[in-house]
């Protein structure tokens, strides 16, 4: 224990930055026990816990400023990014859009302890142009806020987590492979985790072009946006669309007729939020209903119209749209 004590103390502060830097850059590797281990060794005379604080601090810091320099240059795209490197479920770009709009850039001081939210909000914060000195400043009280709670955890509990750490040291090479298969039994449970949640959303897409071919031929879909409304009001929305949430669209359409022709986007990555929704409607018994591959942006791509989201906001009622039988 005392050999360990000395390697974590000289490079304590090392070992510390770097995983927290790996963590929140997107890698499946938790901090939050290493930070533990470094909060009860500061109670037994090793690293001070103002200066591991202020380690973890720095890490998440840098690591959070790549996800806003990427927000703010490759806009909605770096969220797609954020959702092929982690193992979150893509779903939860909607959700912090959701409380991203009600508290603003605010909701960096507590949106870390919210899983899947945390990397998505940064990226928002790069995408909606938050002030980089509003940004290091919220960030950087919300990181230390969320980094001294494992620390004081390991501080008020040094003597049992001592007692672990000892155990583990103890049986060497065991310990070793203990650590290494609970870190690996956590990258798998996220893991499938993220696979089953991809796999309720496998469902047939709707291209631009045959949605395009649709509303040509007179058929006229109906067009439903899930995103948020700030997000609605801020982008702007496909021309005759209607607006309504992910949960609220089933029963919002409770009058609408099972067999129409019903099309849904959202800005998600994997359209992880229309497909949800189109989820909720096929349970309520609707039969033609499909999320829009590539969501808006791939209609802006295609260079179709948008209609300006500042006299939708909000959107008008699903109920009070006039539905085909």
């Amino acid at each position: 224990m005392q050999e360990a004590s000395q390697i974590i103390e000289q490079y304590g502060l090392w070992v510390v930055f770097v995983s927290v830097l790996l963590d929140k850059a997107g890698l499946p590797l938790p901090s939050y026990p290493i930070l533990i281990v470094a909060g009860a060794l500061s109670a037994s005379g090793g690293v001070p816990i103002a200066a591991v604080l202020a380690g973890a601090v720095s890490g998440a810091m840098i690591a959070d400023l790549l996800w806003y320099g990427a927000g703010a240059k490759f806009g909605r795209r770096a969220l797609g990014i954020v959702c092929k490197i982690s193992i979150s479920p893509d779903s939860c770009v909607r959700q912090t859009e959701t409380v991203f709009a009600r508290s603003g850039p605010w909701s960096l001081l507590f949106v870390k302890f919210i899983p899947g939210l945390r990397y998505v909000s940064i990226v928002l914060s790069g995408i909606t142009r938050v002030r980089l000195t509003l940004f290091l400043l919220l960030d950087g009280i919300g990181n230390a806020i969320y980094f001294l709670v494992p620390l004081l955890l390991g501080f008020l509990f040094h003597d049992a987590l001592e007692a672990v750490m000892a155990t583990l040291i103890q049986l060497g090479a065991y310990g070793i492979a203990l650590i290494v298969t609970l870190l690996a039994l956590y990258v798998t449970v996220r893991w499938i985790e993220r696979q089953n949640f991809s796999r309720r959303l496998k469902m047939n897409r709707i291209s631009v072009e045959e949605l395009v071919s649709l509303i040509d031929s007179g058929e006229r879909p109906i067009i439903v946006d899930v995103r948020s409304a700030d997000t609605r009001h801020r982008d702007g929305m496909i021309p005759g669309a209607l607006a309504g949430g992910v949960s609220e669209i089933e029963t919002s359409m409770v009058d609408t007729s099972r067999d129409a022709e019903i099309v849904v986007y959202c800005s998600c990555p994997n359209e992880a939020s229309a497909a949800v929704a189109a989820l909720h409607l096929k349970r309520a018994g609707f039969t033609r209903i499909r999320p829009l591959l590539g969501g808006i942006d791939a209609w802006v791509k295609a260079g179709r119209p948008i209609e300006s989201g500042a006299s939708q906001r909000g959107g008008p009622a699903l109920s009070e749209a006039a539905i085909p039988a």
